[in-house]
C-alpha cells in the first residue's frame, strides 16, 4: 500500500518537471454538469508522465539507462522524461501501438522496438532486454514509485475542486486508478468519504476479472482502447489498493467510447483518445449513474492520438 504523505512528499519532488492540469465543467445533455480533469495537458500528452518522472527522480538510474514496455502512452513519457533528464531510453512497444504514439517515441530520440501484437509480448522483450543490459525497469503500472506518481493526480484533483463524491478512472493496468484511490481511500476517516469508480472497455476487463477472482487474472485484451487499456492482467502491488478503496468497476463498449471521444471533442472542444473517453462513456450510457446532485468527476487521461482521428470520427 502507499500512503497520502508518501504521495505528497512525491509530488513535491516532480512538481517542477509536470504540470498542474486544468479541471473544467461540462454539461452531459439531462445529466447534471461533470468536472473534467483534463490530464490529456500533461507534458507528453498523458498523465504517465508522472509516474516516468517519479521513476527517474527517486530511483538511482544505472549508466545502461531506462527501458520500458507499453501500449503507447508510457513509452511516449518514459522517452519524454528519458529526453529530458539526459537519461538513455529503450523502449519495446506491441504493433497494436498508435502510429502517433509510435512516432513520438522516435521523436524524442529513444531506441523504439516493435515486438509482438500485445503489451504483454513487449513486456516479454523488454524483459529479455533488462536481463542483458544491466537497464533499469521503468513498469507501466506494476511499480511503486509509478503508482506515486499517478496518485499525485488525485492530489491535485482534490486541491482544485470542492468536495468530490465520486470519481471515475479508466482501468488498464491499474496504476492511474491505484494511485488516486490510494489518495482519496487513504483520507481521514471523519472527512466526507470520495468514491472512486474504475471504467473498463468490455473488451479488456483487467480489474472486473481481478475482483472476480479475488487476484490479478488473465482478461482478453481487444478493442478500440488495446493500446491503451488492455495489458493481460492488473498489477499486483495496485491490486489491494483497489480491493480496499475502490467502489466499483463498470464496462463500457466500444462503440460508446468512440460516441463519448465525439461528444467530448464537438461539444468542448477536448481532443481525447479512446482510452480517456471511457469515463464520459459509462456516464452517457448509464453504466455508471450519478444520483441526484451528486458530485461527479472524470478523469480525462490522455490525448496521444493522430491530429486528424477526431475530425475522422466526427465525419
Amino acid at each position: 500500500m502507499i500512503t497520502r504523505d508518501e504521495i505528497s512528499a512525491t509530488y513535491d519532488t516532480i512538481r517542477p518537471y509536470i504540470r498542474r492540469t486544468p479541471v473544467v465543467s461540462l454539461e452531459l445533455g439531462e445529466l447534471p454538469p461533470v468536472t473534467l480533469k483534463l490530464e490529456q495537458l500533461q507534458c507528453s500528452g498523458s498523465f504517465k508522465a508522472r509516474g516516468a518522472f517519479t521513476n527517474l527522480l527517486l530511483r538511482d538510474v544505472p549508466a545502461a539507462g531506462v527501458v520500458a514496455a507499453s501500449g503507447g502512452n508510457h513509452g511516449v513519457a518514459v522517452a519524454y522524461v528519458a529526453h529530458r533528464l539526459g537519461v538513455p531510453a529503450k523502449i519495446f512497444v506491441p504493433t497494436v501501438s498508435a502510429p502517433a504514439k509510435v512516432e513520438r517515441i522516435r521523436q524524442l530520440g529513444a531506441d523504439l522496438v516493435v515486438t509482438g501484437d500485445r503489451y504483454a509480448d513487449a513486456l516479454a522483450a523488454a524483459q529479455d532486454w533488462i536481463a542483458s543490459s544491466g537497464a533499469m525497469s521503468v513498469h507501466a503500472f506494476d511499480q511503486r514509485e509509478t503508482l506515486l506518481g499517478q496518485g499525485t493526480l488525485g492530489l491535485e484533483l482534490a486541491a482544485q475542486t470542492e468536495q468530490l463524491d465520486t470519481v471515475l478512472v479508466p482501468v488498464g493496468g491499474g496504476g492511474l486508478i491505484g494511485g488516486v484511490a490510494a489518495w482519496f481511500g487513504g483520507a481521514d476517516p471523519i472527512m466526507p468519504k470520495t468514491r472512486v469508480v474504475g471504467v473498463e472497455p468490455d473488451g479488456a476487463p483487467t480489474l472486473t476479472r481481478a475482483r472476480a477472482a479475488g487476484e490479478p487474472a488473465d482478461a482478453p485484451a481487444e478493442g478500440v482502447a488495446a493500446d491503451a487499456l488492455a495489458p493481460r492482467r492488473v498489477g499486483e502491488l495496485m491490486f489491494p489498493i483497489t480491493q480496499a478503496y475502490v467502489e466499483d468497476v463498470v464496462l463500457v463498449s466500444d462503440p460508446a467510447i468512440l460516441a463519448a471521444q465525439r461528444l467530448l471533442w464537438q461539444a468542448a472542444r477536448i481532443a481525447a483518445e479512446p482510452a480517456a473517453s471511457v469515463g464520459i462513456a459509462a456516464l452517457l450510457t448509464g453504466a455508471y449513474k450519478p444520483a441526484p446532485g451528486e458530485r461527479v468527476a472524470v478523469v480525462i487521461s490522455g490525448a496521444n492520438m493522430a491530429p486528424g482521428q477526431l475530425e475522422q470520427e466526427a465525419s
